[in-house]
């Protein structure tokens, strides 16, 4: 990791840069591949899902005999552990719900807010070196509370043109409705689109890598809405030396393994515990099987020793961290200055590794820097808000003439003929 002392502000945004590509790199292949599914659908996504995954698909839905054969494959010890995490984060989406929201603005005139379920959502679920079945239960469960109809799920197979069994475990438990073979941008544009077998949904959500994040933002060009731009895994950790060394090193560690354009940052104001936790990473790497993966996405992430803890909160709200974790003696200070962050961590002994599985909070949220305008996935991205009014003929006369005096300043006389003619009526 690149170490950095005391850095200018003005150096910050160099510093801060993510290792990410830009749209426009992208784009282009992204296109491409959507115009191609928008025109011949399922027979596009079959070669893509050849050239991408290398293998052939005969049927790209997930059979019930497939996920049969998958439930058999699960362990007791691991279905347990998925179950004990699916209490938690039902509990805690479930506590999300709101009450319809109900006001009389003046004498006659209701207004009311209610909530109604996105009838068909899609989930994306990378799948590759890392089948996050995890990410199932932070999308499928929030879909089922909210009511959504339509829960469609796709995954990229493996060579042999098989799901992970965890993976589809997980969704039958969790209320999925059809599960794809599906992967990266062929998966994005069949769900935006819908193909002979995939069915087009309303929202997207997911992570994925950059070219799935760019191709969720295409898809918003085609009446599709997504949770968020959510692309490569990122942690900020702020330490002290009241931090232990040997678990800052294991949270950095633990997000540096999901791919080689993951980042990982250490913000501190001590040199000592900086230079612990470099030996404590450079000992801790050897252990991993995801060692290789894990130091190329180390070689993007920094250690910064900066003065003090006004200076260290500066940096970490202009960086936006998607997940923050905050080890430090005065860490009240931190949670009340807090601006930008996608979920935070708090104290010694809560890893990052807790919000990812089965702490009851969710995963999929918002990376690179979109923490200052994004919040991450929660009950409420998969409902809409409606609003509902009903105007009494004593409504009518109080709010009337007010109506009709802003529709003529605009020059809409169809708008205020439409309250002069009840007005007239009630003469």
């Amino acid at each position: 990791m690149q170490r950095i002392n005391y850095p200018q502000q003005s150096d910050w945004a160099e510093i801060l840069k993510r290792p990410t590509q830009t749209v426009s790199d992208i784009e282009e292949i992204v296109n491409s591949i959507f115009k191609e599914v928008k025109s011949d659908g399922d027979t596009v996504i079959k070669k893509c899902t050849d050239r991408f995954d290398q293998v052939k698909l005969d049927a790209l839905s997930v059979s019930p005999s497939e996920i049969k054969i998958a439930n058999d494959a699960v362990s007791d010890a691991l279905k347990q552990a998925i179950n004990l995490a699916k209490v938690n984060i039902e509990k805690f989406h479930a506590a999300q719900k709101t009450s319809k929201v109900e006001v009389e603005t003046m004498p006659g005139v209701e207004c009311w807010q209610e909530k109604r379920p996105i009838q068909k959502v899609g989930l994306y679920i990378p799948g590759g070196t890392a089948p996050l079945f995890s990410t199932i239960l932070m999308l499928a469960i929030p879909a089922k509370l909210a009511g959504c109809e339509e829960i469609v799920l796709c995954t990229p197979p493996d060579k042999n043109g098989e799901i992970n069994p965890a993976i589809l475990y997980t969704a039958q438990l969790c209320g999925v409705t059809r599960i794809f073979k599906v992967g990266g941008i062929q998966a994005i544009a069949g769900m935006t689109f819908g193909t002979e077998s995939i069915p087009k949904v309303y929202k997207i959500f997911g992570p994925g890598n950059q070219y799935v994040t760019v191709a969720k933002q295409l898809a918003t060009k085609y009446g599709v809405a997504i949770d968020m731009p959510a692309g490569p895994s990122e942690l900020l950790v702020v330490a002290d030396d009241s931090a232990n060394a040997a678990f800052v090193a294991s949270d950095l560690l633990s997000q540096a393994e999901h791919g080689v354009d993951s980042q990982v940052i250490l913000v501190s104001t001590s040199e000592k515990l900086i230079e612990a936790v470099e030996e404590e990473i450079e000992s801790q790497l050897q252990q991993l099987p995801r060692a290789e993966i894990a130091r190329k996405s180390i070689g993007n992430s920094r250690l910064i020793l900066v003065k003090n803890d006004q200076e260290a909160m500066d940096l970490i709200n202009e960086y936006g961290p998607e997940h923050f974790i905050v080890c430090m003696g005065n860490e009240a200070f931190y949670l009340e200055n807090i601006q930008n962050a996608g979920s935070v961590f708090i104290g010694n002994y809560t890893p990052e590794s807790a919000g990812d599985y089965a702490s009851g909070t969710n995963h999929t949220l918002p990376t690179n820097g979109y923490a200052k305008q994004y919040s991450g996935v929660n009950l409420d991205s998969f409902m809409k808000s409606m609003t509902f009014q009903k105007i009494s003929e004593k409504g009518i006369q109080g709010i009337g003439s007010a109506i009709e005096l802003m529709a003529e300043a605009e020059g809409l006389q169809a708008h205020k003929n439409a309250v002069t003619l009840r007005l007239k009526s009630l003469k």
